[in-house]
Order: structure tokens, then sequence, then C-alpha cells
């Protein structure tokens, strides 16, 4: 038998939600055989995995050790061995190290954490098994242990997608809270997102840019349209030139909307593509291997519950230094 209490970081989620994630690799009709049969309980008495989860809870599993390390071992044994990372402290910022790259922690509390992603790094898992920044955090999270301790029914998640090729801020949640009051926000953008991009020839003036978003899957692409159209998202860029040298200019952008390659598809629809952006028509040569995009800030304006800490917080993410470069 193992007894589990539920903390802080757990509360708030569903009670076969916690589960799933907990016996990471046991199917639900086990699950919900096992809560029938009352092998698994809540507080001494059955449940139907409808149940929210609040902090203090007890979670009882009737299993032999051998079903445990079955179908909780694989996933725990896959953040240790597949994401190896180092944490450092320079002039008072914590460093995440993997591989060459170097992940800055721009702010950390018990629910929310923020980071600057580096270009060439994905955001979440895709079907190539290559490490993202969830699995990173993950590994940065269980190598603390006043923050893991050990299997948990909560896995750390990614607020805002950025495209693998885009730097900057990234938010995530350390607690299903954390998770949800943030995603929640964002959705419901009462947080302001701004980007700085590099976009080839001269911006004078602002502007608004308005349409639908279309994504082809097949190419990775999207296609946008003045008119609604089936499958469309409605998309909304605001922009604003920064400093030009005639051939390159600097933009500051806040993404109104969040689609799949907005930004990009926003500026080379009205011929100013992002430097290094060849998918989407950038012909200039750039010094970067990446397109010159970069998640520059997160702006909070009065939050409540958990995110309350973040009520007036401008969380930054300072530029890569070749952004500067053009014009010197």
């Amino acid at each position: 038998m193992r007894e589990i209490k539920v903390s802080n970081k757990e509360a708030g989620q569903r009670f076969d939600k916690y589960l799933k994630k907990y016996l990471s690799q046991a199917g639900s009709g086990f699950i919900y055989k096992m809560l029938r049969k009352k092998n698994i309980t809540l507080n001494g008495k059955k449940a139907s995995g409808n149940e929210l989860l609040s902090e203090g809870d007890v979670v009882k599993m009737f299993f032999a050790e051998e079903t445990f390390e079955k179908f909780t071992m694989s996933e725990n044994e896959t953040h240790k061995t597949k994401c190896e990372i180092n944490v450092v402290e320079e002039s008072g910022k914590r460093i995440i190290i993997y591989n060459s790259f170097r992940i800055e922690i721009l702010y950390e509390d018990n629910n929310v954490i923020f980071m600057n992603k580096p270009a060439g790094l994905l955001s979440q898992p895709d079907n190539s098994k290559t490490v993202s920044m969830v699995e990173i955090l993950s590994a940065y999270l269980i190598a603390d242990a006043d923050k893991s301790g050990g299997p948990s029914g909560f896995r750390p998640g990614i607020c805002n997608r950025l495209d693998r090729n885009t730097s900057g801020v990234i938010a995530a949640g350390k607690t299903v809270k954390g998770l949800q009051e943030l995603s929640e926000a964002i959705r419901k953008r009462t947080v302001k997102k701004m980007y700085v991009c590099l976009v080839e020839g001269k911006v004078t003036s602002s502007g608004e840019l308005k349409g639908y978003l279309t994504k082809d899957e097949d190419s990775n692409k999207v296609h946008l349209s003045k008119e609604q159209v089936e499958g469309a998202s409605y998309i909304e860029t605001i922009y604003r030139p920064i400093q030009s040298n005639g051939v390159v200019t600097m933009l500051e952008v806040q993404l109104v909307t969040g689609k799949t390659h907005q930004i990009r598809a926003h500026m080379a629809s009205i011929g100013h593509p992002i430097l290094g952006d060849k998918k989407y028509n950038s012909s200039m040569k750039s010094i970067s291997k990446y397109q010159m995009l970069h998640a520059h800030k997160m702006i909070f304006e009065k939050m409540d519950g958990v995110l309350s800490v973040l009520s007036g917080k401008t969380i930054e993410a300072k530029m890569p230094d070749g952004y500067k470069k053009y014009f010197k």
C-alpha cells in the first residue's frame, strides 16, 4: 500500500487526472477499475474520479510494489536519462544549462516560473523525441528536492508556446493552480505580450493588422485571409518601429491574439518579412541562423489568486546580442 498526501502544487485538479499522471504508464481502464474496487481511495472513501483535489487530501493505493514500479518508474527514469542539466548562479541570476543552451530564470515563485528560452529549443514535445522546455523544466524541478519529491500527480506545463527558432519569455506553471490561472490569464488577454523583431525594409509608422489565419499541417505553414473562412482563427497584431537603418527595421510588436506563426505571417503579408525567416519569404542574409523574433516582455495588470504577486510586474527577457548590431 502507498499513501500520498496531496500537496499545494497538485491541488485543484480532478482526481482521475491526478491518477493518470501519477500512474503515467497505466491505462484509463485500469485506473477506473481500481477506483470501483476501492483499491484506490480518497480520504478513506470510495471515489469516482471526478472529485476536485484539495491540499491535504489523502490518497491510498493498495497495490503490490511491483505494480507501482511498472506504472510509475518509466516516466521518472525518462526525465533522468533523457535530459541532464546543470544549474548555476551568475551575478545573482539562476541559469539552467542544457548542452550548449543557457536558459535564464527571469522570475520564479511557488506556483509559476518564467524563463528566457534560447532560439533552437522546442517549447513543448513533438514527435521527434527532441528535448523541449517541458523536459528541461521537469528536470530542473526534479533536481531540487524541495520542489519535487519523486513521482507526482502533476507535471509542469508551458503556458505560452514559442516557435522553436523564436527566443524570449516563456511562462510555465509549477502547480495546478499556477498552470490553470496563468493559462487563463493569457487566454483572456489580461497579460500583455510584447515582442521585438527585425524586419526587412524601412518601416516608418505604426500599424495594426487584423485578419484570419489557417494552418496547413503538411507544410507547417499558415495562410492569411481578410475574410472569415472555414477553420480560420481571428488574429490581431500591433507594431511600432523602434529604429531603422533604411534596410532593416527593429519593431516592437504586441501580440493581441496568439496563434501559430502569427507575427511571422502578418509581417510578411505587408512586405516586411522577419529577417532570417525563409519560410515566410525572407531573402536577406542574416547574422543569425534563426529568425530575428524575440518574446521580449510579459506585462501584468492587477491579478488575483495565486497570480496576485505578479500584479504590476513586467517580466523581461534581454534581447539577443545580435539584434543591435545592424544599427551600429
